[in-house]
């Protein structure tokens, strides 16, 4: 990972599958059954991540409700063994929601601790979510108790544009009037994310809970329990010998 030996003054995070864990495959398998689908949470979680590696591939289309029910169609067809419509889907869509804005989504285990140690390095943090709200957002933030943490939330449903686009992380740190070098932008997808935010001039890593730790393009990290390191390793000279390891 390059260094860039100026202050990191802000970390931003992805939401889901980095801060939150939204799968509910045993859940979501319960739902299908109210559409007449019959599928396995086993089934249902390979299924979830081929499609979601094409979502952040760029093959599913661009942000809006209609790619949403594209990506449930997948995954509910690859799951199912059938072909689904759009209509399906859209009511699956419709249910899942109505669960989930009733439903805690649970922290990862390494988040707080992550949070902590970046506040108190004076870190200030935000958020920058393909969400449909920024009021969904600061929801899901404040039912697992860390909304607080977080200054600034921006969301591509409310602002009509969405990652990897460049523009939605530009807004967030013109948001909290910095440059975009002294930002840090962490999630779970390597195109969506941490390529996303490198385009709009952030420095950034890949969130690979299932990696190793070793990727180099864009850079990878195994535990949000990394992210203190490795501002640390940015805002070391040039040069320098760094406090800490970064992979």
């Amino acid at each position: 990972m390059a260094a860039v030996g100026g202050r990191i003054r802000a970390v931003l995070f992805d939401l889901g599958g980095t801060l939150v864990d939204e799968r509910d495959f045993a859940g979501w398998a319960e739902l299908a059954r109210t559409v007449y689908l019959d599928v396995q949470p086993d089934d249902l979680a390979h299924a979830y991540t081929e499609v979601e590696a094409l979502l952040d591939q760029g093959q599913l289309g661009t942000e809006s409700d209609r790619l949403v029910v594209e990506y449930w169609r997948q995954v509910l067809g690859r799951a199912s063994g059938q072909a689904v419509g759009p209509e399906t889907a859209a009511r699956f869509v419709e249910a899942r929601r109505a669960t989930e804005s009733v439903r805690s989504l649970p922290l990862y285990s390494d988040v707080r601790r992550c949070l902590d140690q970046l506040r108190g390095q004076r870190r200030r943090l935000g958020v920058v979510s393909n969400a449909t709200s920024e009021a969904r957002v600061r929801r899901i933030l404040d039912q697992a108790g860390i909304l607080p943490y977080f200054e600034r939330v921006v969301a591509s449903g409310t602002e009509g544009i969405a990652k990897p686009h460049p523009e939605i992380f530009r807004r967030a740190v013109a948001r909290m009037h910095l440059r975009a070098e002294e930002a840090l932008y962490v999630g779970n997808l390597p195109r969506t994310d941490a390529l996303g935010a490198r385009n709009a001039g952030l420095n950034s890593v890949w969130l690979n809970r299932d990696g190793t730790g070793f990727g180099s393009d864009p850079p990878e990290i195994t535990s949000l329990l990394e992210v203190p390191l490795v501002v640390r390793a940015l805002e070391t000279p040039a040069g320098a010998a760094p406090s800490a390891r970064v992979k």
